[in-house]
């Protein structure tokens, strides 16, 4: 499972090994604390998704990591099964939204101070 590490200035996305060979990614997503507009939790992430897989891996309703594509942009997942997860909404960045399945949710947000 992807961990977040909160900076003062940024909000840090570590993904494992696992995770990045999936999602065909090198590096770690890091989001500018300025360019967050909402954080949402979440107990059904796979409602959110929307777009197409591009590049990533999905099995339905059992794990979705990678980037999908959609119209207006591309959003990044790292979802497993039903588990709980924070919707972040970003502005300026690669990604529209990044959705996490995540078991320190209500921490995210209360560290975020958003």
């Amino acid at each position: 499972m992807a961990s977040l590490r909160v900076h003062p200035d940024r909000l840090e996305v570590h993904l494992t090994k696992a995770e990045k060979t999936l999602a065909f990614r090198r590096e770690d997503i890091v989001v500018a604390r300025d360019n967050i507009r909402s954080v949402t939790i979440t107990d059904d992430p796979w409602i959110w998704i929307r777009g197409i897989r591009a590049p990533g891996l999905e099995v339905p309703l059992v794990l979705a990591v990678g980037t999908w594509k959609f119209h207006g942009g591309k959003d990044f997942l790292a979802i497993k099964r039903r588990r709980q997860a924070v919707v972040i909404d970003l502005v300026d960045e690669d990604f529209s939204r990044v959705i996490l399945t995540t078991n320190h949710a209500p921490d995210l947000i209360a560290s975020l101070k958003l």
